[in-house]
């Protein structure tokens, strides 16, 4: 059983990183129950609903919120689980009827997650925005690019997911743990800007002992440090270097058949782009599949860029059981691992409202009730 087996969690269908919040803790052992549009689909994406891998793990309950029955309902359910997770605009769930005040009423235990770009408060609070929007606003967005170049967004991989729906997975859980000594619930607030600069911290740290300049493309981790940076190889393929460590660099080095003393010193910056251009020639002399068989079995910390289905191929991806498939469709396991708390396989993304009735019969809904609901339109 996962470590997280035996909690019960509603989340309020979302987009991004609400959804992706819910199948980390359901990939750890939590019961998610995911409460979707009456009218059809909440997710944004075309064709079948159950090749959405991010709504693994769930059951879904479809409501139409705009009903008081669906209301009382979801109130109702609430009193019989441990956590809600919803991902509107500040005040949505307020006026619904299922604001903080109305859960908290019926269950003070109840840990109540809320996920936004902005926050609970601030003057941005109300405003739309997606993950390049909160990565721009936390400093973040500044750092990623290359010299002489505009600002380049890394996908919605650090505000959407990490910066917001791990980090409510996090305080999530942290509520619960306090929970166990108060016996008193609360609401986590967790904002993608918040997190987005969170995870810069290093960043920041380094910057104030001097060792990061504002200027992209010029630092050790940003593409300015020619033994960090990525190369491309003769057939059009790529390779990662991340050789920091002297001893690395020093085995960086004798895989690309440098002579250490007919260059400059590893550390000097004013040789990087002179000692970029010399290790992009030597990339380009050979192919992928050659520079991965010179580096395979050393510390030089150089691999090469693999495409996701590549990535799922690897041997070692394989060895470790890195990836799932689940109708046809690859996917990333549940991670981290435990080595006790080992929860079962998630099961597939449900269709909108699929476990309707055996969720509410499970919460102590009769026949009848649940029969109103469905006469009402309050349930689909």
């Amino acid at each position: 059983m996962g470590p997280l087996s035996g909690y019960r969690i509603l989340e309020v269908a979302g987009i991004g990183p609400g959804p992706f919040c819910a199948m980390m803790l359901a990939d750890q052992g939590a019961e998610i129950i995911r409460i979707d549009r009456a009218s059809g689909s909440s997710r944004p994406i075309d064709g079948d609903v159950r090749l959405d891998i991010s709504a693994r793990g769930r059951k879904s309950l479809a409501l139409d919120l705009k009903k008081p029955e669906a209301v009382k309902a979801v109130l109702r359910l609430c009193t019989q689980v441990d956590g809600l997770i919803e991902g509107f605009r500040p005040g949505v769930m307020e006026r619904l009827g299922l604001g903080p005040d109305h859960c908290l009423a019926v269950n003070p235990a109840l840990v109540y997650g809320r996920m936004t770009g902005w926050g609970q408060d601030g003057p941005l609070r109300e405003l739309a925005g997606h993950d390049i929007n909160y990565l721009a606003m936390s400093g973040s967005l500044y750092m990623f690019g290359r010299a002489g170049e505009r600002p380049s967004a890394p996908l919605n991989l650090v505000a959407d997911m990490g910066g917001g729906g791990m980090l409510l997975a996090y305080g999530m859980t942290c509520a619960f743990l306090e929970r166990a000594r108060t016996g008193h619930g609360q609401v986590v607030d967790a904002a993608m800007v918040e997190g987005a600069a969170l995870l810069a911290t290093s960043i920041y740290a380094w910057k104030a002992m001097g060792w990061w300049r504002d200027e992209r493309g010029t630092n050790l981790l940003d593409s300015g440090a020619p033994f960090y940076e990525v190369y491309e190889t003769s057939d059009g393929g790529h390779m990662a270097v991340g050789a920091i460590e002297p001893q690395f660099y020093a085995l960086l080095l004798k895989g690309l058949g440098i002579d250490p003393a007919e260059i400059p010193p590893q550390m000097d910056r004013a040789s990087w782009p002179q000692m970029k251009r010399q290790f992009a020639g030597i990339f380009r002399s050979r192919s992928r599949e050659e520079w991965s068989r010179v580096f395979r079995d050393s510390d030089a910390c150089v691999t090469p860029v693999l495409s996701p289905e590549e990535a799922a191929r690897h041997p070692h991806a394989i060895a470790r059981g890195a990836f799932r498939e689940s109708r046809g469709v690859k996917h990333p396991a549940p991670a981290p691992r435990f080595s006790r708390s080992v929860a079962a396989p998630c099961d597939p993304p449900p269709r909108p409202g699929e476990h309707s009735e055996l969720v509410l019969r499970s919460f102590g809904f009769t026949p009848d009730e649940i029969g109103g609901l469905r006469s009402c339109g309050a349930l689909a």
